[in-house]
């Protein structure tokens, strides 16, 4: 793997889509065999880098302390969508202090993650977006299992 190969800007940021999965081998094959994508790492979480972009997947979990009341999990009914913006950026703090000084309300402040440094804002709707820097992800320290909830 070379850092090319991960959404881990060194100026400005990249869009990447986060998916809440119930099996993650199965996900990341449709990824991708059904769709082209380049399997970038396995699991925990699983990347596939598609086009210009990447899919993250992670099946879903509890609350942490960067997002204390949330709960990720699938959606139960295809027709009711389950995702969330995670937009990878080269230096959380100063995007979270130009963000919040633009009105941006984030859950909590950058928490180290091992693997990245991490936090979450919500849109105007409610809709949920992690904004992240990787850190130890780039020296091969990934982070822990999520606790998964069925």
């Amino acid at each position: 793997m070379q850092r090319s190969d991960l959404p881990a800007p060194e100026t400005g940021l990249y869009l990447t889509h986060f998916q809440t999965v119930r099996d993650v081998a199965r996900s990341r094959s449709f990824y991708s065999d059904v769709l082209g994508g380049t399997v970038v790492l396995d699991e925990n979480p699983c990347v596939v880098r598609l086009g210009n972009s990447w899919i993250i997947m992670n099946p879903g979990g509890g609350p942490t302390d960067d997002k204390p009341e949330v709960v990720l999990r699938p959606p139960d009914d295809p027709n009711t969508v389950s995702a969330f913006l995670n937009i990878r950026v080269a230096d959380i703090d100063s995007v979270y202090r130009e963000w919040s000084a633009r009105g941006a309300e984030f859950l909590t402040p950058p928490i180290d993650r091992k693997a990245e440094l991490r936090c979450y804002v919500r849109d105007p709707d409610g809709y949920l977006i992690e904004v992240g820097q990787a850190t130890g992800l780039l020296e091969g320290i990934f982070a822990d299992k999520p606790a998964t909830t069925d």
